[in-house]
């Protein structure tokens, strides 16, 4: 105990800085992370031990801030320096001794893939955290409805990214839990814009309503000239987990996944040609008319009433096409944006592989929905394009020659590592996906 100590001790008086800066909400969040550590969980020793990091680099630019402050005022800076010296060394003190043996020993309780729970831990708070501190408006709803608690939501959904990705240690629960997480984002992503346009308008992003259609993320800006946060975030949210997009991030495709297991049928296997024909028509469809009413100077609610008429459609092959033959019709298909993310997904490391011992026994063929494991993707020795990693078909094989590839790891390790970063950004989206 004598070791934790001094990390309690750092981060209360990080908090108590926090407290004199004004943020409660900072001072709060750090409060409860002393309190936490009383669970003695061991994923806990890495977090302290990020935030005891954190904290050197705040105090070290205190300390740079201040003195400077008093050479240019003329004042005496030495003992300043030296308070302020003493509390970083206290803070790498007490870093060094969370990595010692008895610190670890400390944390008794064990708990299933440590470090990818605390990765995620972290990896959630600090883009949480800089997306609220860079943001020139509100980001996070907490802040909209008590100026201060946005660190309190940042705690709760770090917390939720380590539960998350606990839960999803073991292949089988993954397949159940994930369709579940994705749908619960989804439900609280049009909740949240359900809410803001009955009147509560901090719902709502920035109040610039647009409809929720993943082809108007290359549509909008092709028809407005300009706008282009939703591209640049899908296009850095694919590089970083591949296809992954479709199959965790997307607000609509979750409608699709949990259509096409209405009928709880196994998915019939998908054409090939339409991953190509379907998707890539509509990808120039929805180029060509963005370009066609920008140049004929189309006002935008007309330009709406077209992209609401390509919405209601893509719905109508959900609920027509996809209940009834089991696998994700709309997604395959119909969703220009599905094509671009498969294409650009190429450029990220992340792949699923399938080993040379595999048998084509079609187990995994028969619990795809997205129809990336047709018999000639197994004789090629690779899922087909429209796979997006959602990892659904691994339990399935009985003989494990399926699983997640990243150059320089094990499978196990590549899987663990894939799921800790789509978590911790699916945890993210949770926070600031409003329209």
């Amino acid at each position: 105990m004598i070791r934790i100590l001094p990390a309690l001790l750092s981060l209360l008086l990080l908090a108590a800085s926090a407290l004199r800066r004004g943020e409660w909400g900072l001072t709060a969040a750090l409060a409860a992370l002393c309190l936490l550590t009383f669970t003695r969980r061991d994923w806990l020793r890495p977090v302290l031990m990020a935030a005891l990091a954190w904290g050197v680099l705040v105090w070290f630019d205190t300390t740079r801030t201040l003195v400077h402050f008093r050479l240019m005022a003329g004042l005496p800076w030495l003992r300043l320096a030296l308070i302020m010296g003493g509390v970083t060394a206290l803070n790498l003190a007490a870093l060094g001794l969370l990595n010692t043996d008895k610190a670890r020993a400390w944390f008794r309780n064990v708990s299933a893939w440590a470090a990818p729970r605390a990765a995620a831990f972290v990896l959630t708070a600090a883009l949480l955290a800089v997306t609220r501190a860079k943001t020139p408006f509100p980001v996070l709803l907490a802040d909209r409805f008590l100026p201060g608690s946005g660190w309190l939501l940042i705690l709760g959904l770090a917390l939720y990214a380590v539960w998350a990705v606990g839960a999803l240690h073991e292949p089988a629960d993954t397949h159940r839990l994930r369709p579940r997480l994705w749908a619960a984002f989804s439900a609280v992503f049009f909740a949240q814009l359900a809410l803001g346009l009955l009147g509560i308008h901090e719902m709502l992003m920035t109040g610039n309503l647009h409809l929720p259609v993943p082809a108007l993320i290359i549509g909008g800006p092709l028809y407005r000239g300009g706008g282009l946060f939703m591209p640049i975030l899908f296009a850095a949210s694919v590089l970083l987990v591949g296809p992954a997009w479709c199959s965790w991030l997307c607000y609509i495709g979750a409608w699709d996944d949990q259509a096409s297991r209405l009928l709880h049928r196994m998915p019939k296997a998908a054409p090939g040609r339409m991953l190509w024909l379907g998707r890539g028509g509509a990808l120039i469809l929805t180029v060509a008319a963005a370009l066609s009413l920008r140049a004929a100077g189309v006002q935008p609610l007309a330009a709406v009433l077209a992209a609401e008429v390509f919405g209601l459609a893509g719905v109508g092959v959900m609920i027509v096409l996809s209940r009834r033959l089991g696998y994700m019709v709309h997604c395959t298909s119909f969703c220009p944006m599905g094509l671009v993310g498969n294409l650009l997904g190429r450029l990220s490391p992340w792949r699923l592989g399938i080993a040379s011992g595999c048998t084509r026994c079609g187990a995994c063929s028969r619990v795809c929905r997205y129809g990336a494991l047709a018999p000639a993707d197994l004789a090629a020795g690779r899922p087909g394009l429209s796979c997006t990693l959602c990892g659904d078909c691994l339990p399935a094989c009985k003989e494990a020659h399926l699983g997640y590839r990243l150059p320089g790891l094990s499978p196990d390790a590549a899987r663990a590592a894939f799921l800790t970063l789509v978590t911790a950004l699916h945890a993210v989206f949770l926070g600031v996906a409003r329209i």
